[in-house]
């Protein structure tokens, strides 16, 4: 039985180089990046704002528009317990209220990378831990 030679290094190498540095930046991420339900998110983002998230600031920072044509609630509506409508495209958008939508701030690489759209959307800028903080408090206290 014949084996296939072993392919060269210089083709390794890539796959290798990117195998390690996604371990190394899923590793060095905050503790909030690695967190599995909302109550363990809020908890990295409380932490690294080095303040506790405020739940009416929360809300307002949702509600309000920020110098641009948008705000959250643009899309997810004001009170988020129920599916919206993305304002561009039409697109439904599921409950953002993790009561309402368990799927919600459950994925970590997903919560990061819609807020840092949907931040960028509303602010032009990312949003700072202690703004996701304040938000991800407000919509906590959303129950059924």
């Amino acid at each position: 039985m014949s084996h296939a030679p072993n392919p060269p290094a210089s083709r390794l190498w890539p796959a290798a180089f990117f195998s390690l540095l996604a371990t190394a930046l899923a590793l060095s991420l905050p503790a909030a990046a690695r967190a599995a339900t909302p109550a363990e998110l809020l908890d990295g983002y409380v932490a690294a704002a080095r303040a506790p998230g405020d739940a009416r600031r929360g809300q307002a920072f949702f509600t309000q528009r920020h110098g641009g044509e948008w705000s959250c609630a643009s899309c997810h509506q004001a009170l988020p317990t129920q599916a919206g409508k993305h304002a561009g495209t039409g697109k439904e958008i599921g409950a953002l209220a993790p009561a309402f939508n368990p799927r919600r701030f459950s994925e970590p690489a997903k919560v990061e990378k819609w807020f840092r759209r949907n931040c960028k959307d509303v602010l032009e800028r990312e949003c700072s831990a202690g703004e996701k903080a304040d938000v991800l408090a407000w919509l906590m206290t959303l129950k059924p």
